[in-house]
């Protein structure tokens, strides 16, 4: 092509830069997301706000891909409804005290002895910072969010209105203190809730079948009199236990009524065990030949025999045989040995009828000299019961030749979720909240909540469902402190008034001055126990479920969503759900009496591209900025250096839109996958966004606002409408990941390789025209959820006739359902059109085959240097295409296009191609070009070699380049 053709061109010209640049990240965050947040607050309507509650993340420690997945999924909620014309509300909030912080103080004070008062001084140091560091990286993810009115935990004003929801509870009879056993960490030295639990299935315990001996009281009841002459020894009750170091603190044995057991003979002495488990028992044993069974019974007839515990040594009392529902047939020997102290069944089971509770273990897991009264010293020197403890009381029996077996069991057990070791259940005294009375309330108010995915519902209900009540007390210094007095025998002193008054000394002071005022000093005691006795504050703290489960107090009204991982079904959204229900009716008359939230939307765990959970061990954690700064990725090599010479990045640096983008095109209801495979596709399709941003951004022209619309350009109109449509629809029900799968269809097959490909010659040779600028329009919208920084960047810029039209709303602000195009310019009825589209794509399909089959020859480059005849018999298919005749050769891009010609005698080439549309056939022929190639446009419509076309002449003779 001579350079005077090239000056006429229309070629495209842009200023954005194929790969986003690092130096300008900043000021497009700032832009698209407080910016934008701002301007929201000021302009949309008020009355109606849209409202996500943040789970708190924990401020301890850098933010992993887990948190950019929460905190993203959450910024392209709000988005798509200020899309939707609504306001947003989102304030993010941190949870600050707790165990994670408290240990990480303790690590860094290298063995020093801290106080309480340090302690929590360092905490508070340690979470502030943390705080800073993450809401940094945060909004480096084009988070938007009222970031200064972030709240946290340990925030003066939060901590008064959980203290006052302690007080509501306290007042209702929700709150009470016992001595019960719980989930105990030995290794952080505290109790523990359901949900700090992690259940790890390759747990190895040391199991045993104990024997323990009969008192001969049952040799005066009626029922045994057939034995009286066959059993010359003890009779023993044998019992199986996965946890020999419970031992100490059996108090009772438990059989079930119904079952069938039996006495048999081994040696001179017998054994009790069901029927159901003798097999397992003699197996176990090695004594099949010498096991003789002299008596049944059924178990109602055992229960009220007593048995001696030796552990208990020459004090101890007979302890009985009773009656327990959750004996079972299958496991173990039909008689389970129960220690009130050490499990919750056998708490439940053995407290109505008054037998004592012990659990003979120190915060340690250590034994304490209770465990084995005769001789204290032989467990006081054991390790602690997490660490082989039980090997030592086991060595106490079996001078007895009570231990009949021992053998490994691997087993399902709970450990501490923060520590990583083996928790245990234990007896202390610790505060409760009654979740029992407030269930039925609780399961009935989710019956209006909406619950993505659906399985959620079923997940949270079975959790709420399993708990009568919830341990609220921890045994830490950083916290907020349950408000409660003792006497000096150790009572508990709470009621209404001494809550309110300790709430009122710690509006004065705070609730640091819990612990730093001396012990002594009359402020906390309420004036009217002052001279009654000696009072203590005590030193337990509120559960940290407490303290985020209490941050809906914050609204005045149910949140629209909470959005979190699928664990705080046992966690956050349980804890939420129980405390605003126990709270009732607040003193507030626009208190909204339900569920704190009318949407459930919970995400899966970040996986590896392995499928593997990350972890630091195993050292396959994946961090937000590496998925930013791409350095997972081998970068794509670009075209030209011009962009690096720019400032881009050396590698594929794609931004916060890369990290964005994975979480969209994830299926976050599942766990999501990250790696190499992942983020390479991601990279891929976010490359192709911007490419094609570029070239409609260069092909934008001022004079296309009053050209003439094609048929072309209105089905391209028609097809971004009902793409926008399934985006719009798919973002609506949250479902990121099907709207990025069919916009990233439409951009490569619709508007890339069908609309751009059919407007080349006009945007390039003609007159500039088509649907460039609502095709970009409606681009910008469905891309403004997921990648924020490329429509801010592709606004920055637009050519300069838009940046002078003050008409023109930014991308960000738009109303999705807005129209990309005056309604007026149109010609076409688009529904119509809509009918006729297959019938031309198939067409297009068939011709594109043929062209290819034809390159494939190497009888053609460009699918310019071909001409199409289409053979069409049907009646209908023909008319459709006679309604478009004179567009078919642009909108297939080649250089004519006859319907029903005569095909020529002897072509130098010919390929045909059927096609098929609602069962009608046709054939497409694709022949050699009719004319010659215009040396300016490159279609062969020219009258004869290098000459121009009518259309090229016309515009060439009225430039001034070639003058």
């Amino acid at each position: 092509m001579s350079q005077s053709y090239w000056a006429t061109l229309r070629l495209p010209k842009s200023t954005f830069p194929p790969r986003p640049l690092p130096k300008l990240w900043g000021q497009y965050i700032q832009r698209c997301a407080d910016d934008l947040y701002e301007w929201q607050r000021q302009n949309r309507p008020s009355d109606h706000t849209f409202v996500i509650h943040d789970g708190p993340p924990y401020a301890n420690g850098s933010l992993h891909v887990g948190h950019a997945l929460n905190k993203i999924l959450k910024d392209m909620v709000l988005r798509v409804k200020i899309q939707q014309g609504r306001r947003v509300d989102y304030v993010p909030g941190w949870d600050c005290h707790g165990l994670p912080i408290e240990h990480k103080v303790l690590e860094n004070s290298e063995g020093a002895k801290l106080t309480p008062v340090e302690i929590r001084r360092a905490a508070r140091n340690l979470a502030s910072n943390t705080v800073l560091k993450q809401m940094k990286a945060f909004r480096s993810f084009g988070v938007m969010g009222d970031w200064d009115r972030r709240w946290t935990t340990m925030d003066a004003a939060f901590e008064i209105r959980q203290l006052r929801l302690f007080q509501q509870m306290m007042k209702k009879g929700l709150i009470y203190r016992r001595y019960k056993p719980v989930y105990w960490s030995p290794s952080s030295k505290t109790a523990l809730a359901e949900a700090e639990l992690e259940y790890r299935d390759d747990h190895i315990s040391e199991a045993a079948w104990i024997r323990f001996p009969l008192t001969d009281e049952w040799r005066t009841l009626p029922q045994f009199q057939s034995l009286q002459h066959l059993i010359e020894g003890q009779l023993y009750a044998v019992i199986w236990t996965t946890t020999p170091w419970t031992l100490p603190a059996n108090r009772a044995i438990a059989v079930r009524d119904d079952l069938e057991y039996c006495v048999v003979r081994h040696g001179v002495n017998s054994l009790l065990v069901a029927k159901s488990r003798l097999d397992t028992l003699v197996s176990k044993i090695g004594v099949e030949d010498h096991v003789q069974v002299i008596g049944t019974f059924e178990g109602r007839q055992l229960t009220g025999l007593k048995y001696i515990n030796r552990l208990r040594g020459k004090t101890g009392l007979p302890q009985p045989i009773i009656h327990a529902d959750f004996v079972s047939a299958d496991s173990g020997t039909g008689l389970v040995h129960l220690a009130p102290g050490h499990g919750f069944d056998d708490y439940n089971v053995c407290l109505p009828l008054g037998i004592p509770v012990a659990a003979p273990i120190d915060d340690e897991g250590k034994f304490t000299q209770d465990a084995f009264p005769d001789l204290p010293e032989a467990l006081l020197s054991a390790p602690s019961v997490t660490e082989g403890g039980g090997k030592h009381v086991l060595s106490l029996l079996q001078v007895h030749c009570d231990v009949l077996w021992l053998e490994r069991h691997q087993h399902k057990y709970p450990y501490d979720w923060r520590t990583k070791k083996p928790v245990v259940i234990r007896a202390t005294e610790q505060w409760f909240a009654d979740v029992e009375s407030i269930k039925e309330q609780a399961l009935a108010s989710l019956n209006e909540v909406q619950f993505l995915p659906e399985s959620g519902r079923k997940r949270l209900e079975s959790f709420i469902q399993g708990r009568s009540e919830w341990c609220i007390s921890r045994q830490r210094s950083w916290g907020v402190p349950i408000p409660a007095l003792y006497d000096d025998k150790g009572a508990a002193v709470v009621d209404e008034e001494v809550v309110e008054h300790i709430i009122s000394v710690i509006q004065e002071r705070g609730t640091h001055a819990w612990w730093s005022d001396a012990p002594d000093d009359k402020a906390w005691i309420l004036p009217s126990l002052r001279e009654k006795g000696e009072y203590r504050r005590g030193t337990d703290t509120m559960d940290v479920w407490f303290d985020s489960g209490s941050s809906w107090s914050m609204m005045k009204r149910r949140a629209d969503v909470y959005l979190e991982g699928s664990d705080q079904h046992r966690g956050w959204f349980q804890s939420s759900l129980l405390t605003r229900i126990a709270a009732g009716a607040q003193a507030d008359t626009d208190f909204e009496k339900g569920a704190p939230f009318k949407q459930l939307i919970t995400h899966g765990f970040t996986l590896d591209q392995d499928g593997k959970k990350m972890s630091k061990s195993v050292g396959n954690i994946i961090e937000p900025q590496q998925v930013i700064d791409g350095t997972l990725v081998p970068p794509v090599k670009l075209k030209k250096t011009k962009a690096r010479a720019q400032g881009a990045s050396a590698g594929d640096a794609l931004g916060p839109d890369a990290l964005r983008l994975w979480v969209a095109s994830s299926d976050f209801t599942r766990d999501v996958t990250i790696g190499v495979p992942v983020l390479s596709s991601v990279h891929k399709a976010l490359i192709k966004y911007r490419s094609i941003v570029k070239m409609l951004l260069g092909s934008l022209h001022e004079s296309a606002r009053v050209a003439p619309l094609t048929s072309t350009d209105h089905i391209a109109l028609v097809q971004l409408q009902d793409t926008m449509e399934e985006v719009g629809k798919a973002f609506e029900n949250h479902e990121f990941h099907k709207g990025f799968v069919v916009l990233i269809r439409w951009v490569a097959n619709e508007l890339s390789a069908f609309y751009l490909e059919a407007s080349k010659d006009r945007l390039y040779c003609g007159d500039g025209g088509g649907v460039i600028e609502p095709l970009l329009t409606g681009l910008l919208r469905m891309l403004a959820p997921m990648t924020p920084l490329l429509v801010e960047e592709a606004w920055d810029h637009r050519p300069e006739w838009m940046k002078r039209d003050s008409s023109l709303v930014h991308p960000l602000h738009q109303l999705y359902a807005d129209p990309v195009i005056d309604p007026s310019r149109l010609t076409r009825d688009l529904n119509s059109l809509r009918n006729d589209i297959p019938v031309l794509m198939s067409v297009r399909a068939a011709i594109t085959s043929g062209l290819e089959a034809a390159r494939g020859d190497k009888v053609v480059g460009s699918s310019l240097q071909s001409s199409v005849i289409l053979e069409v018999a049907d009646s209908p298919t023909r008319e459709v295409l006679r309604k478009y005749a004179d567009e078919l050769a642009d909108m297939f891009v080649v250089s004519s296009v006859e319907i029903n010609a005569a095909l020529p005698v002897s072509p130098a080439w010919r390929y045909t191609q059927e096609f098929e549309v609602n069962g009608a056939r046709g054939t497409v022929v694709v022949l050699p070009p009719k004319q010659a190639k215009c040396p300016r446009c490159w279609r062969y419509v020219a009258p004869e070699e290098d000459k121009l076309c009518h259309r090229c002449e016309d515009v060439v003779t009225g430039h001034p380049a070639v003058h």
